[in-house]
């Protein structure tokens, strides 16, 4: 992990130098909008590196092959959720989204559901017009979430489902601040925390087996 205190001559150069080593996240403080922008334009062809930028802040983070299997996993549960409860949704993957000057993230995985039809085939989304993704997916395996739900709180994203290894949990924002609860708004009237057993699985178990008995599990529910 490194930490600046005050924004260098060349954040862009510092970013990838340090990129360089053997880490998988980085955080810098004091780092303007306009940094920040460039850095999400000059490394545009790394799409493996996930920016999160909030009030000064950012962190940089390399996704580890662990945490790119859980993403896969619970990203794909949602489409099997949505494809057996009859739900559309609309998956924007780890589209950037931005509140120009204050903040700007790469979910791991979003989807628009409520406001599907709002959204629909547009090739940019912009929040001072647009509204946020209706569910993101966080898998916090190598980092913190902490400033990026307060990034998500900024956007207004309704729900969060967050994973760290061990634990998955449901957030739903309230009052600016997310609180765990036990049932879904996207999803309701389903024990989702059972997400959990599954996702304790992965890895062990072959990804579509894994895929195959959560739709028996989900069929088995409604």
């Amino acid at each position: 992990m490194a930490i600046v205190q005050r924004e260098p001559t060349s954040n862009i150069a510092m970013a990838s130098n340090i990129l360089l080593q053997p880490t998988e996240i980085v955080h810098l403080s004091g780092i303007s909008w306009q940094t920040y922008e460039k850095l999400l334009t000059e490394l545009s062809a790394s799409r493996r590196l996930r920016l999160t930028y909030n009030r000064g802040t950012l962190e940089i983070m390399v996704p580890s092959p662990e945490h790119e299997r859980y993403k896969k996993v619970l990203g794909r549960f949602v489409e099997t959720l949505g494809e057996e409860l009859d739900v559309r949704i609309d998956p924007l993957g780890s589209t950037t989204f931005k509140r120009p000057e204050l903040s700007g993230a790469e979910p791991d995985e979003c989807f628009y559901i409520e406001n599907i039809n709002i959204i629909r085939g547009k090739k940019r989304i912009n929040l001072q017009q647009d509204p946020p993704p209706d569910l993101v997916v966080e898998i916090d395996i190598t980092s913190s979430s902490k400033n990026r739900f307060e990034v998500y709180a900024d956007m207004g994203v309704p729900e969060i489902w967050r994973y760290d290894g061990s634990y998955f949990s449901i957030n739903i924002l309230q009052n600016q601040k997310y609180i765990s609860v036990e049932q879904s708004l996207v999803f309701p009237n389903l024990p989702l925390t059972e997400i959990s057993n599954f996702l304790e699985q992965v890895g062990e178990k072959d990804y579509l087996e894994l895929v195959k008995e959560f739709r028996q599990w989900v069929k088995s529910q409604v």
